[in-house]
């Protein structure tokens, strides 16, 4: 939980929220408050720590837009920037629908970004995800209207992309 909080509750304004969504507000928890939340964290089926040679620099989840018709979203986040740019959310993601797909009985899995989060559409696009929604000018930040955009892909798709 220290290396947990520290990533993602410690700092006012953390790196990494500039780009998970950034149009919604971000406060620092002291670390006695963010303890008392270690339930959502720990030993959940929807939550997972990303990890490099030990260390925490990320989680993955998922959420459900609505369960029963099995719409799940996925998020990730590598709180870490040294860790930026080298693929590892890529092969995170790729591991995260696969276990999703192969663990659950789900038709599709998606998640929603924001267009100013070019890597993460990028990453969508490299795993064969169809973006399937985008509204227009709905995240404002820092004085700017962005999308919302959301991609997915169904099943098959993803096997045939796993067959690729």
């Amino acid at each position: 939980m220290p290396r947990l909080w520290e990533l993602i509750a410690k700092e006012e304004n953390p790196e990494w929220k500039k780009w998970d969504a950034p149009y919604y507000p971000h406060k620092a928890i002291p670390y006695e408050e963010f303890l008392k939340k270690t339930g959502q964290y720990t030993l959940q089926k929807d939550f997972f720590g990303i990890f490099s040679d030990e260390t925490l620099i990320g989680t993955v989840c998922y959420y459900w837009e609505h369960e029963p018709s099995l719409w799940l979203e996925i998020g990730i986040g590598i709180y870490d920037p040294a860790f930026w740019g080298g693929g590892i959310g890529t092969k995170v993601i790729t591991a995260w629908i696969e276990h999703l797909f192969t663990t659950m009985p789900l038709v599709r899995v998606g998640y929603t970004t924001w267009s100013g989060n070019e890597r993460m559409i990028k990453v969508g696009e490299r795993l064969g995800m169809t973006l399937e929604a985008r509204l227009r000018k709905c995240r404002y930040y820092n004085g700017i209207y962005y999308d919302s955009i959301r991609m997915g892909i169904l099943r098959e798709e993803w096997e045939e992309f796993k067959v690729k």
